[in-house]
């Protein structure tokens, strides 16, 4: 059997630029710069997810750029976009903002000039922590300066034939009747509520009437204001349905991946580029969503958000680079507690990366390899940083709260596993020091153990249980092991597994005695 391609780092990120690329050539595109976007939500607190939009997008302008190939990522804020709900923990006052341009609502935390910049603001926050370089374009400029008139113009002139596209595609009916374009009311300044009804194509205006919307299960009472808006002067946005058509046209957009949560939206706005604009719409990729671990959708209105701002409370940066890199397809469930193993899986793509661990299959090792170059973001270090085990030092900072990062330097010194202090090794005791604080629980992995292995545990569980401390628990441990015809190495190894939830670590007998040994004892009976 023939052996497939492998397309520049192996990964599924240079497989998509790839069919990007070849089909921009079929359609005869000018290539000399190719723009990729990301839709970043402005309504309520931006989490993993609405992080991830961006973060893979930007993924595509990388690999697009490593084909030699010029990219740029769109940062695009829907900060015009009218407040549904009011994200859970957040106050009450809101309420009369329901269906307001989030641009034009004041700054619940009072650190911005509105609600909307605030949260815009946030997630550009985390963009820069992890190194993602973006062009930001703010949804109220876009309007606020025309950037969309010629298309607003456009799909306001085909609105009849919209409308019944929609319908024939997705079912929704409403633009049948209404107009697919919001002005905000010049009378109650909600947007929603404002129902176009009719285009003044000679004079671009809207007609309008401000009325009942149903939001959500709410329904909401406009005031009843008649007006006329001008699309070129006036604020107004056009209906998600239509929108991503008119951006992508208005700003040459090639790629943009999407939620499997606004498929038909997507749908409805290739037609209209395709047939409306005449703009052949970009390449897609869709994903799934993040679920908590509860396996319920992440809602900002929920208040059950991973926000990167909380995640590198604890984790690295590229920890949230590889969650979001590892792969596209597939519903996740994501939380803190999957933070060490990503720590560690970090460190295992490390390994592979710098030779250090082997793999017979030559594509998995270069896609391996591709991986780590992109969660480094195309700018690996030269030589492998120094690592310590994330769970090691958990365990660890657990132990010692007081004069925390000296302690825990003092100690990994001892056990042989660093050689003396390092700002590097600093880090990672506070982002585990804070781990140890916030989620002080033991993490029992999944791990057979039977027969002469598990009577060496028992056997090992009684001296650990005993009051008088062993002379050199090192030393038991192993002979424990002899006794019981088990491999030392094999012993040990399960004992890392269990302390650790990994094959390797410090000297155990010292690690163990200063974790406390009825402690460990504890651990171990959970496999017996």
């Amino acid at each position: 059997m023939e052996e497939a391609k492998i397309i520049g780092r192996g990964t599924w990120i240079d497989k998509l630029a790839d069919e990007l690329l070849q089909r921009e050539k079929s359609l005869g595109r000018d290539t000399g710069i190719i723009r990729v976007e990301s839709g970043l939500g402005a309504s309520g607190i931006p989490h993993i997810g609405s992080l991830g939009d961006a973060v893979r997008a930007y993924g595509v302008k990388m690999a697009l750029e490593n084909l030699g190939f010029k990219s740029e990522l769109v940062a695009y804020s829907d900060d015009l976009d009218g407040l549904r709900k009011i994200p859970e923990g957040l106050p009450d006052w809101l309420k009369e903002h329901i269906a307001k341009p989030v641009s034009f609502i004041p700054d619940p935390f009072g650190c911005h000039d509105s609600y909307g910049l605030h949260m815009s603001s946030l997630l550009l926050e985390g963009l820069d922590k992890l190194g993602i370089r973006y062009k930001f374009q703010r949804g109220v400029d876009t309007y606020r300066n025309g950037l969309l008139k010629d298309q607003i113009h456009t799909i306001l002139t085909n609105s009849k034939r919209i409308g019944e596209k929609i319908a024939d595609l997705v079912g929704q009916e409403k633009y049948q009747e209404a107009l697919p374009y919001f002005p905000v009311c010049a009378n109650c300044g909600r947007l929603y509520t404002a129902v176009a009804y009719e285009y003044l194509p000679d004079e671009k205006k809207v007609k309008y009437r401000c009325g009942s919307a149903t939001i959500g299960s709410r329904v909401l009472e406009g005031c009843g204001h008649d007006g006329v808006a001008d699309i070129t002067r006036d604020l107004g946005k056009l209906a998600w349905k239509v929108e991503f058509a008119a951006r992508w046209q208005a700003f040459d957009i090639r790629f943009e991946a999407y939620g499997k949560d606004i498929m038909d939206s997507v749908k409805v706005n290739d037609w209209v580029a395709d047939e409306i604009l005449g703009f052949q719409h970009p390449t897609h990729v869709k994903y799934e969503m993040f679920l908590d671990k509860g396996g319920k959708k992440i809602s900002k209105s929920l208040g059950n958000v991973v926000t990167s701002q909380a995640w590198l409370r604890y984790g690295s940066p590229k920890s949230i680079l590889l969650l979001l890199y590892k792969r596209i397809t597939g519903t996740r469930e994501v939380g803190f507690d999957d933070i060490p193993a990503l720590m560690e899986e970090y460190h295992e793509i490390e390994n592979v990366y710098f030779g250090k661990i082997k793999m017979e299959n030559e594509a998995k090792t270069t896609k391996m390899r591709g991986l780590y170059e992109y969660v480094n973001l195309l700018n690996p270090p030269k030589t492998q940083p120094h690592y310590v085990n994330y769970r090691l030092l958990i365990q660890l900072c657990k132990i010692f709260r007081e004069d925390r990062v000296a302690m825990v330097t003092k100690k990994l010194i001892e056990y042989g596993t660093i050689k003396e202090p390092s700002s590097d090794v600093d880090e990672l005791i506070l982002l585990a020091g804070n781990y140890a604080d916030d989620f002080d629980r033991p993490s029992k992995i999944e791990l057979q153990v039977e027969g002469t292995a598990k009577k060496a545990l028992s056997d090992l569980v009684k001296l650990l249980s005993q009051e008088e401390e062993p002379v050199d628990l090192q030393n038991e441990i192993y002979q424990i092991a002899k006794a019981n015809g088990v491999q030392p190495k094999d012993f040990f190894r399960i004992l890392y597994q269990i302390i650790l939830a990994s094959e390797r670590g410090p000297k155990l007998g010292p690690f163990i005695l200063d974790i406390g040994r009825k402690k460990v004892a504890v651990s171990v009976s959970e496999y017996l």
